[in-house]
């Protein structure tokens, strides 16, 4: 066997490992495998595909949206990772950028033939982010579509859809995507509200900095403010939890299933339902703990 072929053939087992192990929900194994397939093969745009599919299941628009946007680097028509990036921009509110992409995905499907989806996704940025020359491109689809009666018995459905939304009024330019994360200012929050003893603005403003550090992969500076924010809210549930999620993202399971088999008595005490479930679902990124699985039987 060639040097090539034995690359090759790691690649497609690492790339096999990471959907097996997406598909059976452990995500952070399919993180891994899906980095492996990108090390043994850097031209590729499928590990990194797979990757963003991945943590926009851990709720990581950001490193998602990088991902995505390396797979674009390597291949810029991949149709994953333009569906990809689109919904990562749509969940970190970047409406427009997600309008965009779609337009992007509608030329290449319809390239490939496929007119009926290109005008649902035309039609589908247009929801996002109205503008002219997006409703235009709809319209000179739409016309083109009607001069051809074979194409137009084919893909009915989506020609009327976009009909019924030419015809309607137009709808407002979308609101500008939010401020970037601002590390000082968020640091900032947090201290000012820990100085004045306000417990539960201390905690928000720890709760939004860890959200923003994560994103960015900051985890250690993300638990960082975490541990501020015990020092007036040691009870709180929900900054355990985000404490758990934090250590599992830095492969610290054992530790991360010891806060949430201690915070599962806190729970049985307030027989919080909606605080067990989000528990349960961080459990599940630590397979084959017993304990964790007799809590969330």
């Amino acid at each position: 066997m060639t040097e090539s072929t034995a690359l090759y053939e790691r690649y497609k087992d690492a790339l096999r490992r990471g959907h097996v192990a997406a598909q059976r929900g452990r995500l952070d194994d399919a993180l891994d495998a899906y980095g492996e397939a990108a090390r043994v093969a850097p031209d590729r745009a499928l590990p990194h595909v797979g990757i963003g599919q991945v943590l926009i299941r851990l709720g990581k628009p950001n490193e998602a949206n990088a991902a995505f946007g390396r797979a674009l680097d390597r291949a810029a028509d991949d149709e994953a990772a333009l569906r990809g990036r689109a919904d990562a921009s749509v969940r970190l509110g970047d409406r427009l950028r997600a309008a965009e992409t779609l337009d992007r995905l509608a030329a290449v499907v319809d390239a490939a033939g496929r007119r009926g989806e290109a005008l649902t996704l035309i039609g589908d940025a247009i929801d996002l982010a109205e503008g002219r020359s997006r409703r235009a491109a709809l319209q000179a689809m739409v016309d083109a579509t009607d001069g051809d009666p074979a194409l137009a018995a084919t893909v009915a459905e989506p020609l009327a859809r976009s009909r019924a939304r030419l015809a309607g009024p137009v709808g407002p330019e979308p609101a500008p995507p939010p401020a970037p994360f601002d590390p000082a200012a968020a640091m900032l929050a947090v201290e000012t509200a820990a100085a004045t003893g306000d417990r539960e603005a201390t905690l928000h403003a720890a709760l939004g900095a860890a959200r923003g550090f994560r994103a960015g992969g900051q985890l250690h500076a993300a638990i960082d403010v975490c541990y501020q924010a015990l020092a007036t809210n040691a009870a709180d549930p929900i900054l355990h939890i985000t404490l758990a999620e934090l250590y599992i993202d830095r492969g610290w399971r054992t530790v991360a299933a010891d806060k949430l088999v201690l915070l599962s008595k806190l729970v049985d005490l307030t027989s919080d339902d909606a605080t067990r479930g989000r528990m349960c679902e961080v459990a599940a990124r630590v397979p084959d703990d017993p304990r964790l699985e007799a809590i969330c039987a």
